[in-house]
């Protein structure tokens, strides 16, 4: 699709991953809505972009907030690409983690994802080109111990994505699932990157992953999977889920030690 006559709506956008999505698109020429909960983040990109795109701070967990965003691109003209990239993350073993922090992430990364998504379909069918945008993860396609809720999400995340896609193929709108593999972001703790580099598991920038994005728009793709070897293990979990199994088992000693590191406190 041709970016630089795109409107768009782009959630999570205060987001080390997000504000690298928004520099990306308004480099393409696109107009952007970007979303985000964090206002003092919103008034640093409204002073960095100034006419180059709106603000609104809204949390999408909250189903006021999702019809207020709804309202608005009702009367913006020309929208025609949403990209789903809020989100929460929270490295635990499952057994610690908190009833209301399994449930927050359900509700932020799955259930207003899928709710936004509904309520905008009947303006992108309205464009003559359109696309529905979700941010996934390689933990969508392998099951990684210290993240559980996270891979729930996001396993929910990739099948979604399959199924509107197919459920569209006879319309104008395409959908497209990005799964980045281990990112630089603030969503990351400390124990995580720590981890990450006691196992070797190679991380990306943000930008790498903004880029990757505005290519695979730009070349009408419908699901993308970041980095190698992670595409190798992807196949492999696919097709012989025990061999990724027993490489994983091998890491447990580690993922447990971090992930009984205490949260630092901001």
């Amino acid at each position: 699709m041709r970016l630089q006559d795109s409107v768009v709506l782009l959630t999570g956008a205060t987001g080390g991953m997000g504000q690298a999505i928004l520099a990306q698109l308004v480099a393409t020429g696109a107009s952007v809505t970007a979303v985000g909960r964090d206002t003092a983040a919103l008034a640093e990109l409204d002073k960095r972009y100034g006419a180059s795109i709106v603000t609104i701070a809204a949390d999408l967990g909250i189903p006021d907030d999702r019809r207020h965003l709804t309202q608005l691109m009702q009367h913006t003209t020309g929208f025609n690409l949403l990209i789903n990239a809020a989100g929460v993350n929270d490295f635990a073993l499952f057994e610690d983690q908190d009833d209301e922090q399994i449930c927050d992430m359900i509700n932020v990364n799955l259930t207003a994802t899928l709710l936004m998504t509904k309520s905008l379909l009947p303006l992108l069918k309205k464009a003559s080109e359109s696309c529905v945008v979700v941010m996934g993860s390689t933990f969508g396609a392998i099951g990684y111990p210290g993240f559980a809720s996270y891979c729930a999400t996001k396993f929910a995340l990739r099948g979604f994505s399959e199924a509107l896609r197919r459920e569209l193929a006879d319309t104008r709108v395409g959908v497209l699932y990005l799964a980045p593999r281990a990112t630089r972001t603030g969503m990351n703790s400390r124990a995580v990157e720590e981890m990450n580099a006691a196992l070797g598991v190679r991380m990306d920038s943000p930008e790498t992953v903004a880029r990757c994005l505005i290519t695979s728009l730009e070349n009408d793709m419908s699901e993308v999977h970041l980095g190698y070897p992670e595409r190798l293990f992807i196949r492999l979990n696919g097709l012989l889920p025990q061999l990724v199994s027993r490489s994983l088992r091998k890491q447990l000693s580690t993922i447990r030690q971090f992930a009984n590191t205490p949260v630092e406190k901001p």
